[in-house]
């Protein structure tokens, strides 16, 4: 039996979905990029109060790659081929972070 009516057009519950990323981020970076001393309200969302020391800051941001370093370990033995490669190329630079923030607080307050 024939259908005799054409399948109606797929429309889309999101209504952001009609419009190209670019047409929503292009005014908030244009008016980032023509005064940069201007505060992204985006990043007001994640803040680190201020007054914190700097090795307080590089021991959160090596236990942060540390974490980084796991999941993306765990992410990467479920894929396969080139995603894994990718995966486990973020990884390997998460390493690097790591090892350079260890670096840097071991310049900060060398072990005896």
């Amino acid at each position: 039996m024939k259908k005799t009516s054409p399948n109606p057009p797929e429309t889309s519950s999101d209504p952001l979905d009609s419009v190209p990323l670019s047409d929503i981020t292009e005014p908030a970076v244009s008016a980032r990029l023509r005064n940069p001393r201007q505060s992204d309200p985006v990043s007001h969302i994640f803040t680190i109060v201020p007054g914190v020391d700097t090795a307080t800051l590089l021991c959160h941001a090596c236990e942060t790659l540390a974490s980084l370093n796991v999941l993306i370990t765990d992410l990467a033995c479920d894929l396969q081929s080139s995603k894994r490669n990718v995966a486990l190329s973020i990884q390997q630079l998460a390493v690097v972070g790591e090892l350079l923030v260890n670096r840097a607080l071991d310049n900060i307050d060398p072990q005896q």
